[in-house]
């Protein structure tokens, strides 16, 4: 494996998945990972079959990972039909990548409509503002993965059970 992973401790890691991939994701930032905000969302066709593609992480907090798209595109319809999706970062330099598994809920119409005019004037132009939509994905499962050299890796998991995360590495 290339890349050059930064230390782990796991006997002080954050009891929250978003506080550890807020952590995670400065360390990209500050390591010079070039484009850290980019993910991989997968999402399921009505017949079950997996489709994935690259998109940017526009924010994340408490209520979930958000992402954005139009609701008339190949991955809107495939959320409509199964709201369900997994996001997969891969920051190699680092040898860490980090997968987000759950539901996903639509933010609100004025929500999708700000992060629409967040967007270029070019973009905005080909988009109509009612076919934007910002999307969370409210993860019932976050792992976080670190490489070794020595191929004994880091596995840290988060599973929410209830309201409460339960850690499992």
């Amino acid at each position: 494996m290339s890349g050059d992973a930064p230390p782990l401790d796991l006997d002080s890691l954050p009891g929250d998945p978003v506080d550890l991939f807020l952590e995670w994701l400065d360390v990209a930032r500050s390591s010079g990972v070039p484009e850290p905000h980019a993910m991989t969302l997968s999402t399921v066709d009505p017949c079950g079959v997996p489709d994935a593609r690259v998109l940017v992480l526009k924010e994340i907090d408490v209520r979930g990972w958000a992402f954005a798209s139009t609701r008339s595109s190949v991955k809107g319809e495939q959320l409509a039909s199964s709201p369900h999706a997994a996001l997969t970062f891969w920051w190699q330099p680092l040898v860490r990548s980090v997968r987000v598994r759950g539901r996903v809920v639509e933010g609100s119409h004025e929500e999708s409509l700000a992060d629409l005019r967040a967007r270029s004037t070019a973009a905005q132009n080909r988009v109509d503002p009612d076919d934007w939509v910002l999307w969370r994905v409210v993860p019932d499962r976050v792992e976080f993965w670190q490489g070794s050299q020595d191929r004994r890796h880091s596995r840290i998991v988060f599973v929410r059970t209830g309201g409460a995360w339960r850690m499992d590495s």
